[in-house]
């Protein structure tokens, strides 16, 4: 295996998460420290503030009232992302679910994975027309187009096996490598160098690295306070 991959794949997943989990710890602890005003809870106060904050927080119905198309998106991404997640997971190790319910991984059967490129061109080409280009920032491009190419070339590994039959790197590859990370004992399946479609696992985990190192440093980290924000909001 070629230096340059094995460096994507294993020291550089290891400096992503380390400047991932440092910058959000020095971002939350900058955020928590800065100076606040004062914040009324809105009126009439909720009976229940903690349900209303959760509803407000993951449901965003002020998004849903004043522009229900980027709402749809919104909620169709998070949703994606959520199984995205439960489908890492289970590559990491087995989870007690896998049996009570059983299902191939991921889920979605490679939709999950065309429904979030979809939603992410939909959030990065808005930007481009104003009033939301006015306020846009470059990092904001950076962020969507990193996670745009993240999400293509896993998913397209993913596509290879449900809609191509494409065999030759498995689930078991996928776990073994990732298992190994976790386990600080990196060590990489001879399927995973030699594959014919390494690369695409190469880009994925490449531009995957990347969107963690940026993503401490961005205004994506203020939706980390969205829960508590709108639970003051609420009393």
């Amino acid at each position: 295996m070629d230096k340059i991959s094995y460096i994507i794949l294993v020291p550089m997943v290891y400096a992503a998460f380390a400047v991932l989990v440092l910058g959000v710890s020095a971002r939350l602890v900058a955020i928590l420290r800065t100076p606040r005003e004062l914040q009324t809870p809105i009126y009439p106060a909720s009976g229940a503030p903690y349900l209303r904050a959760l509803y407000d927080s993951f449901l965003m119905p002020q998004v849903r009232r004043h522009a229900p198309v980027l709402w749809v998106f919104l909620m169709a991404f998070h949703a994606c992302l959520l199984l995205l997640l439960i489908g890492h997971l289970e590559l990491v190790a087995q989870m007690p679910w896998e049996k009570a319910f059983p299902h191939q991984i991921f889920l979605g059967k490679g939709f999950v994975g065309l429904i979030l490129a979809v939603s992410l061109l939909f959030f990065l080409f808005r930007r481009f027309s104003s009033p939301v280009r006015d306020l846009s920032v470059p990092e904001d491009y950076y962020l969507l187009i990193l996670l745009f190419l993240t999400v293509i070339f896993g998913a397209e590994m993913d596509w290879a096996r449900n809609w191509y039959g494409y065999g030759e790197m498995g689930v078991d590859q996928y776990r073994q490598y990732l298992t190994s990370l976790v386990t600080f004992h990196p060590a990489l399946p001879y399927e995973v160098t030699s594959a014919g479609h390494r690369f695409m696992l190469v880009l994925h985990v490449f531009f995957a690295n990347l969107f963690l190192m940026v993503l401490p440093f961005s205004k994506i980290m203020h939706a980390f306070l969205a829960l508590p924000v709108n639970k003051l909001r609420r009393g």
